[in-house]
């Protein structure tokens, strides 16, 4: 197995290229985006949800990914969840100037989902409120619901932040879904906005 630490480049954004046995995954982002993405994991519905993610949260996002889907999406899933992680870390810096917590709640149809994301430096997921079975779902003939939570444990491990995600309705398992990472995406932007009243880090620590 290879594993190359992510790159800062100019300003903040941060590239990673990651290999291993079971999948091979490129990140690259820009955090003062418009939201420009071009993403292609191998797993079309995952696809489609970091293409809300980018477009939501401002972030622009380049990501391919190749893996053993012949076997299961879960580790090009999961892989391309921690190398996004880890981009958002690098990216971020030292965190100083930022807005550091950010909150939405987000309709779609029937489904409802609430993120609140704290830039914290610690990192923490509380995923509660889907529906029972959701996670026996299979989404788009590849996704499986059981999925979304641990994209989201992968991401706030790596990226050293603390999410509280909330399911509030939901019939539909793709609206669900959906919902969930619409909401973190206009969470993230907030969180890691530039705020024009911050000076230096925002914690009475002096440290993020």
């Amino acid at each position: 197995m290879t594993e190359n630490s992510p790159k800062p480049g100019q300003g903040r954004t941060a590239r990673l290229e990651r290999a291993t046995s079971e999948s091979s995954v490129m990140v690259e982002i820009n955090l003062d985006g418009t939201g420009v993405s071009n993403i292609d994991t191998s797993v079309p519905f995952y696809d489609h949800m970091l293409t809300a993610l980018s477009k939501h949260s401002l972030i622009d996002m380049n990501i391919k990914a190749t893996g053993d889907t012949h076997i299961d999406a879960h580790h090009t899933v999961e892989d391309v969840a921690i190398s996004l992680g880890e981009v958002l870390k690098v990216a971020l810096g030292d965190k100083a100037g930022i807005r550091r917590f950010g909150e939405a709640t987000i309709p779609l149809d029937e489904a409802l989902a609430n993120a609140v994301v704290d830039v914290s430096g610690r990192p923490y997921l509380v995923h509660s409120g889907e529906p029972a079975g959701q996670e026996y779902h299979l989404i788009g003939g590849h996704f499986t619901g059981s999925l979304t939570r641990h994209v989201f444990e992968a991401i706030t491990l790596h990226a050293q932040i603390c999410l509280h995600m909330t399911v509030i309705a939901g019939r539909d398992p793709h609206h669900i879904v959906e919902a969930q990472f619409k909401a973190f995406a206009r969470a993230l932007r907030s969180a890691v906005e530039a705020d024009p009243r911050v000076t230096g880090i925002p914690s009475t620590k002096g440290l993020l």
